[in-house]
């Protein structure tokens, strides 16, 4: 019994909202451990002859531009999950639904990884077009989950910590929607103009986000830090 007369035991409902936004985080901090190690998994030593190693691994570029834009793609997937649910404090079966959208959504990186590099690396410009296509579809799912989720969760304020002001989760919510046309634009560049332009586009959408990582007023403290 608590000090005022009440039960200390689960109610019968089911634990807690608190707990099982705990269960999600750890979940979720799993999911996001798995997938960024299958992104390793694309990267394999050549089968070459004697003296022909080192060009042989020059030659795999593509490999490794592909494996760190990802890299870089799934951590600030997960430095946004991290800033989003720090900031909530109750969950529900949306949010949950929401939660496994994005999860689904950045689970299919390292397949989309593996064929655009594989693309870049041993087919022709039309392979090239097709794995860049095939990525960038990726990148605009994760995108538009994540503008799902961000949505919610500016519509349902009950569920957050009573200090996040307002406007993040819409700031956020325009994040997503700029990650959206990025990976779209990177589509188009990619099959109407040229392949590589559309890798350096998927490059340098992790590189923004990394530095919005905690919000987009990040930008205004890099710009102005001692405002």
């Amino acid at each position: 019994m608590g000090v005022d007369g009440t039960s200390d035991e689960t109610p019968p409902g089911g634990p807690p909202l608190r707990r099982e936004t705990s269960r999600l985080l750890s979940f979720s901090d799993g999911v996001f451990a798995i997938i960024i190690t299958l992104l390793v998994l694309d990267l394999q030593p050549p089968r070459v002859e004697r003296g022909q190693l080192l060009h042989a691994l020059i030659e795999q570029w593509p490999a490794y531009l592909a494996y760190v834009s990802s890299y870089l793609y799934v951590a600030v997937n997960w430095l946004n999950h991290r800033a989003a649910f720090n900031r909530v404090e109750n969950s529900g079966k949306a949010l949950q639904w929401y939660n496994l959208g994005v999860l689904f959504s950045t689970a299919l990186l390292p397949f989309a990884t593996s064929v655009v590099s594989q693309a870049m690396r041993d087919g022709d410009q039309a392979d090239q077009r097709t794995g860049v296509v095939v990525y960038g579809l990726v990148g605009v799912l994760v995108s538009v989950s994540w503008l799902g989720l961000y949505h919610y969760l500016t519509r349902h304020h009950d569920l957050l910590d009573q200090t996040v002001p307002r406007r993040f989760f819409p700031a956020e919510r325009a994040r997503a929607a700029i990650g959206l046309l990025g990976y779209a634009l990177a589509i188009l560049v990619g099959y109407l103009v040229n392949p590589l332009f559309a890798l350096a586009i998927f490059l340098l959408l992790p590189i923004f986000y990394s530095l919005t990582s905690s919000g987009l007023y990040e930008l205004r403290r890099l710009r102005h830090p001692h405002g």
